[in-house]
C-alpha cells in the first residue's frame, strides 16, 4: 500500500452505527493529520459524538437537506463523506451530490462474510457495490498478484449482545432527549418509540429466547429428515428494502412455501431461521404457521428463532433466501442456494438459477471452487477483520480500516494494482 497520511484531506461523517465506533474511527483520522466533521440528524448521534466542536447539527426538514449538504462541502472543504449503508434517505442524496462534486464516497456496512468481518467500499454497497459488475474470471486475475492463503474465522467472535445494547441505548436517547431534533424522521417506518421498546424487550428476553432455540433446533437435528432452510432478513433492512424483488417477508414466506408444497419429496421437511436480530415487529412465527396450513404442510414446517446458523446448515440439503449475508456460508459449505434479490454473491457458478419449485425438487450443486476464488477476493478487498459494537472488535478494524481509507486506492483498486496491504490473520476474540 502506497504510504499515505491525512493531510489536505477533510472527513464529513454522516450517520454510523450505533455505538462509539465512527467516534473512534474520527479520532484516528485525526491523528492521521486530517480535518474531520461530524453531522448530526438527532440525540443519538449526538451522544455517540464527544468531540463537541466537530459536530454539526442539522435540525431542518429531510426537503432542505441536500441545499444544506452542498453548502457543507463547500464551506469545510470536503474531500471525503464517511457513512453506514448508502440507501437510507440523508444518504443516498449525499452520495448522489458527493459524486458530482468528485468527494470521495466512503461505505461502512456490516461484512458481507459477517460476522467476523466489516465491508469497506467506496462510492457504494450492497446492490449499489463495485462487485455487482465484476464476474468471477476477474476475481481470478486480480488473485493472481497475491498468495495469500484465505484465512479461517476465529473460533469464537460475535458482538450480537453489543449490537442489541448500543441500539437501545440510541433510541433511549432519540425518543427522550430529541427536543432539538424535531424535524427528524427515521429512515424507518416504526416510531422510535417502539423501536426503543422492541431493542429493550429483545435484551430481556435473550435467555428465554435462547432456550427456546435451542430445544427447536434439537428437534430438527434429531429428527430424522431431510430438511432444506430458507434464511430470513430483517423486513426494514436496507438490502431488503432497497435490493429485493418483495413488498413484504410474508411475500416471500408465501413463495417459498407454496413452491416447497409443489416441488419437494413428501418426506423433506422446511425450517425458516430467523435473522439474529428479528425482534418481533412482523409476525413471522404466526405468517408461517397460516401458509403452512394453507398448503397442507404444516406437519413439515418449522420456525427458528435467531443465534448460529452453523448447526442447522451442516444437515440442510439446500438453502433458498431474499439477499441474505447468510448465504455466504451455504455457499461455503457447498450447499445450493436459491436467491431472489440483488446480492453481491450472485454469481451463475454459484447461485441455483433453476426455478424454486424445480430447486426444491433436486438443487443442482454450486461450483465451490469458484465460490472460493470469490470468498478469497472478497478477503483481499473489501473484509476488513473486526466489528462495530465490541471494543475489541473495533480495535481489530481501526488497525487496518483507516489506511484504507486515506489510500488513494479503492479495496478492488488496490488488489488489481497490487498496492493492497497485507491482510491481518484474525486472532480477535470477544467475549
Amino acid at each position: 500500500m502506497k504510504n499515505t497520511t491525512g493531510t489536505d484531506r477533510t472527513f464529513l461523517f454522516l450517520q454510523g452505527p450505533h455505538g462509539p465506533f465512527f467516534a473512534a474511527l474520527g479520532r484516528m483520522l485525526r491523528r492521521s493529520g486530517a480535518r474531520v466533521w461530524r453531522v448530526g440528524f438527532n440525540a443519538g448521534d449526538h451522544a455517540f459524538w464527544p468531540a463537541r466542536k466537530s459536530y454539526i447539527p442539522y435540525r431542518d426538514t429531510l426537503e432542505n437537506w441536500p441545499d444544506t449538504f452542498e453548502s457543507l462541502l463547500a464551506d469545510k472543504g470536503i474531500t471525503d463523506i464517511v457513512l453506514y449503508g448508502d440507501t437510507r434517505p440523508i444518504h443516498a442524496r449525499a452520495v448522489e451530490i458527493a459524486k458530482r462534486a468528485g468527494v470521495q464516497v466512503h461505505v461502512f456496512e456490516e461484512g458481507y462474510l459477517r460476522p467476523y468481518w466489516v465491508t469497506y467500499e467506496r462510492g457504494g454497497s450492497n446492490g449499489n457495490s463495485r462487485l455487482m459488475d465484476m464476474t468471477i474470471p476477474e476475481m481470478e486475475r486480480a488473485l493472481e498478484l497475491s498468495d495469500m492463503e484465505a484465512p479461517l474465522p476465529p473460533a469464537h467472535w460475535g458482538d450480537t449482545r453489543q449490537h442489541v445494547f448500543y441500539g437501545a441505548l440510541y433510541h433511549w436517547f432519540v425518543m427522550f432527549t430529541n427536543q432539538r431534533y424535531r424535524n427528524f424522521r427515521p429512515h424507518r417506518a416504526l416510531p422510535v418509540t417502539r423501536e426503543f421498546r422492541l431493542y429493550l424487550q429483545r435484551l430481556l428476553m435473550m435467555p428465554a429466547h435462547a432456550l427456546e432455540r435451542r430445544i427447536a433446533t434439537l428437534r430438527i437435528r434429531f429428527g430424522g429428515f431431510p430438511y432444506h432452510l430458507a434464511l430470513l432478513q430483517l423486513e426494514h433492512d436496507s438490502s431488503f428494502q432497497s435490493h429485493s424483488p418483495f413488498d413484504s417477508m410474508t411475500d416471500f414466506l408465501s413463495l417459498v412455501i407454496e413452491n416447497f408444497a409443489a416441488g419437494a419429496p413428501q418426506h423433506h421437511h422446511l425450517v425458516f431461521k430467523a435473522h439474529p436480530l428479528e425482534d418481533g415487529r412482523v409476525p413471522l412465527r404466526r405468517e408461517i404457521r397460516k401458509l403452512a396450513r394453507l398448503h397442507n404442510v404444516e406437519d413439515r414446517v418449522h420456525y427458528v428463532r435467531g443465534g448460529k446458523l452453523a448447526q442447522l446448515l451442516n444437515d440442510a440439503r439446500s438453502a433458498v433466501t431474499v439477499n441474505s449475508t447468510a448465504a455466504q456460508q451455504v455457499l461455503w459449505r457447498g450447499i445450493p442456494l436459491k436467491a431472489f434479490g440483488s446480492a453481491v454473491y450472485d454469481q451463475p457458478e454459484f447461485v441455483s438459477k433453476q426455478p424454486l419449485t424445480e430447486f426444491f425438487a433436486g438443487a443442482s450443486r454450486p461450483d465451490n471452487r469458484a465460490y472460493k476464488t470469490y470468498r478469497r477476493y472478497l478477503l483481499e478487498t473489501s473484509q476488513v477483520p473486526g466489528g462495530f459494537y465490541s471494543a475489541r472488535a473495533r480495535r481489530q478494524l481501526l488497525r487496518q480500516v483507516v489506511d484504507m481509507m486515506l489510500s488513494p486506492d479503492d479495496p478492488y483498486n488496490a488488489l488489481a494494482s497490487g498496492t493492497a496491504a497485507p491482510r491481518q490473520q484474525l486472532r480477535l476474540v470477544t467475549k
